[in-house]
């Protein structure tokens, strides 16, 4: 009695993400950062102050710099059909307007197809999107499109609620108030009962 060979299954090689490099120019910035705060009047003569340009440079590339990771996804093997949602993710961004920052939490969710997604790749795609001069519509809406895209999911959803501090410490100084944005792909805006346990998760969060 002959038995069949199993046929072994090649793992699927996790799609490397890699942010598009500007190439920060740390001097270059270093030297426009002290023209900025002397043209402002601020002296930089002081101890204190003498090496502040360069912190300040060294941490606007910071802000503008996410991590490469690699997109771990894994067969559905147990045909999992309900959402998936991560609350609370932090989101750190800064405002292209004023360059000031913002910052808040995502929630994102989405509907399993074929894969099922790494959680933690929910959050590095939120970092992907948030580290760069943004406005908050774009961000949720591109967090949600690139899962729409790379995951093929039955449907996507993702909120963001953020403070914004060029609305906090300047102009009308409205600090606290916060500001909620969605966007929603698939089952997640089409499907009336989806939506609805969607937006009950997310917006339950929002008010606890």
């Amino acid at each position: 009695m002959t038995t069949s060979a199993v046929p072994e299954i090649a793992p699927r090689v996790p799609l490397r993400v890699v942010p598009r490099d500007g190439g920060a120019d740390l001097s270059a910035a270093e030297t426009a950062a002290a023209d900025f705060l002397t043209a402002l009047g601020i002296p930089l003569d002081s101890e204190s102050l003498r090496d502040t340009p360069r912190r300040m440079a060294a941490a606007y590339a910071e802000l503008f710099a996410p991590r490469a990771f690699d997109l771990t996804t894994f067969p559905n093997d147990e045909g999992y059909d309900e959402l998936v949602l991560a609350r609370s993710i932090p989101v750190q961004s800064v405002c292209e307007h004023h360059l000031l920052p913002f910052v808040g939490v995502a929630h994102v969710g989405y509907l399993p197809g074929e894969r099922i997604l790494g959680l933690s790749k929910l959050a590095r795609v939120v970092e992907l999107f948030a580290r760069r001069p943004q406005v908050q519509e774009r961000l949720t809406r591109q967090v949600a499109d690139w899962l729409q895209t790379h995951l093929s999911p039955r449907g996507v959803g993702v909120v963001v609620q953020a403070e914004h501090l060029c609305m906090s410490l300047r102009g009308v100084r409205a600090a606290g108030a916060t500001t909620l944005t969605s966007a929603l792909h698939g089952s997640v805006r089409d499907d009336p009962a989806t939506r609805a346990e969607f937006l009950a998760l997310t917006t339950s969060t929002l008010r606890a």
